[in-house]
């Protein structure tokens, strides 16, 4: 499966299909291969950092180190796969900084990057013209969305989706959330055409409940509005006085946005964000933290 699939990409690299936006096959390639590297060196670094006594004496089950080295070496084999898929073009690895102190919020944060993985692959499919292309990365999809979903109830014992649908987000949205990891990277790498957001804040956001806001002005506008992204909603609304309503029902991983319209949450209008919000429910609907 794995030398089909790379001669599929070998094969597609030859003729990279173009869009409007002058994003080709190849760079879409290239920002996978981006968060790959980002994600190899954080379940690197932590398995090295963190023996399987630590892993238990953090309440972990005795499983969770082992199942965690398997989950590195996927993302090692989603590395070298689309290094030697890309070969001379394949972006290098950058040096990152991730803010776990031990293996209970090496968890958690692995919960969230598995969780942005599986919404990354999800909204680049539309900007793959070439079907092999396509089906390779859903290869992939499918395997983090496995992993999000192993790592949310066995591990963290929340529930192992966020309801019927994941979030697609934009390569803005997505680098938006993976620059804040990265410290520098080497000056050879292929530009890609991506930017990041500024950051957005709310407070001890509830669903049913006023959060605070905190969103910089930009050259985009002044917020007005917070565009919250469950599945494939997106539910507006305004922010008054500095606050804003969090949507009651919302579940699971949801991402935040601000923007200046009600209506729409593309490069052009938003201002801030995303910022991830975690409203892990019981199986009776119940939420348990947020």
């Amino acid at each position: 499966m794995r030398q089909a699939l790379f001669s599929i990409v070998i094969a597609a690299l030859s003729a990279p299909a173009k869009r409007a936006s002058n994003i080709d096959d190849a760079t879409v390639l290239n920002f996978a291969l981006t968060l790959e590297h980002l994600e190899n060196a954080f379940y690197g670094g932590a398995l090295a950092k963190f023996d399987q006594q630590a892993f238990l004496n953090a309440g972990l089950p005795t499983f969770a180190r082992g199942r965690f080295a398997q989950v590195a070496d996927h993302e090692k084999t989603h590395v070298k796969f689309l290094s030697d898929a890309l070969g001379a073009k394949a972006t290098k690895p950058c040096t990152y900084n991730f803010p776990y102190t031990d293996p209970k919020s090496f968890a958690a944060l692995s919960q969230i990057l598995e969780g942005v993985g599986t919404s990354a692959y999800t909204g680049a499919a539309q900007l793959i013209t070439n079907k092999d292309y396509l089906t390779a990365a859903a290869s992939v999809l499918a395997t983090e969305a496995r992993h999000a979903s192993w790592v949310a109830s066995a591990v963290n014992k929340f529930a192992g989706w966020s309801g019927a649908f994941d979030v697609p987000l934009s390569l803005n949205q997505v680098y938006t959330l993976a620059a804040g990891f990265i410290t520098s990277c080497p000056s050879s790498n292929p530009a890609l055409p991506v930017h990041a957001f500024p950051a957005l804040t709310l407070s001890n956001p509830v669903p049913g409940k006023k959060s605070k806001t905190v969103a910089p002005k930009s050259s985009t506008g002044t917020p007005t509005f917070i565009a919250f992204f469950s599945g494939l909603d997106k539910t507006f609304v305004p922010i008054t006085n500095g606050e804003v309503a969090v949507p009651e029902g919302l579940s699971g991983q949801v991402y935040a946005m601000a923007t200046t319209s009600g209506t729409e949450a593309t490069d052009d209008t938003i201002v801030a964000g995303p910022a991830i919000l975690l409203f892990e429910r019981d199986s009776n609907g119940n939420l348990i933290s947020s």
